[in-house]
């Protein structure tokens, strides 16, 4: 039997970033400065290396492209469309990252950074719309089933906060009692005898992650 000539292919990461900024869902960017492409917006993304894992490449693009690292970093899906990069083919494993905006430090550098309401994007060079679109609906239906929303929270926060974090993701409003008695079922969080009197309500009390960085699968 004969064998068909196997195609070389290179391998990329690249993450969908998403934080909560002005209460919207956004994502970062990166705007191309050579070709393909060049001017338009684009994930962080990378060749892997001879001899690196794909975790340790999506990790070092997040730190080489933005400066971000230590967040919660999760592998999606592989992209490997023949055509999705004029250059060759290239097939690309996507993750995304979860960031609490608090801790969020972008350095600029010569490629231009900007974050972007997920429902606004830009054109984007490549698939990287696809990628998007396919990490959003992971994260829409891992709220159902984990504590993953604990990943955009500060160390310390109050339950609506928590409660406004699934509602901009979901892109509903949810009874706060059922909310909060499916919190204390999870038993996620902890007191920490602290209140926020932000505004003109009642002193709210503030909570933390029980295991902070750890994302809990409800079984």
């Amino acid at each position: 039997m004969q064998i068909a000539p196997r195609t070389n292919a290179a391998v990329s990461a690249d993450v969908v970033i998403f934080t909560i900024y002005e209460g919207r869902l956004s994502v970062l960017l990166v705007r191309r400065v050579t070709a393909p492409y060049a001017g338009l917006w684009c994930l962080p993304g990378g060749l892997l290396d001879e001899g690196e894992a794909l975790d340790d490449c999506a990790q070092r693009v997040l730190l080489e492209k933005t400066g971000i690292q230590g967040v919660y970093l999760e592998q999606l899906y592989t992209f490997g469309q023949p055509g999705r990069d004029p250059r060759g083919r290239v097939l690309s494993v996507a993750y995304y990252a979860l960031v609490p905006y608090d801790r969020l430090h972008v350095r600029g550098g010569v490629e231009r950074l900007d974050w972007f309401p997920e429902d606004e994007l830009p054109p984007l060079a490549f698939d990287h719309r696809q990628i998007v679109g396919a990490a959003r609906r992971r994260l829409v239906g891992k709220l159902e089933y984990s504590t993953i929303a604990l990943q955009f929270m500060p160390e310390e926060f109050t339950l609506s906060s928590l409660q406004g974090v699934y509602e901009t993701i979901l892109g509903e409003r949810l009874d706060k009692r059922n909310f909060r008695k499916r919190l204390q079922a999870l038993n996620c969080l902890e007191d920490t005898g602290k209140r926020y009197s932000g505004g003109k309500h009642r002193p709210a009390r503030l909570y933390r992650a029980k295991s902070p960085g750890e994302v809990r699968i409800i079984k």
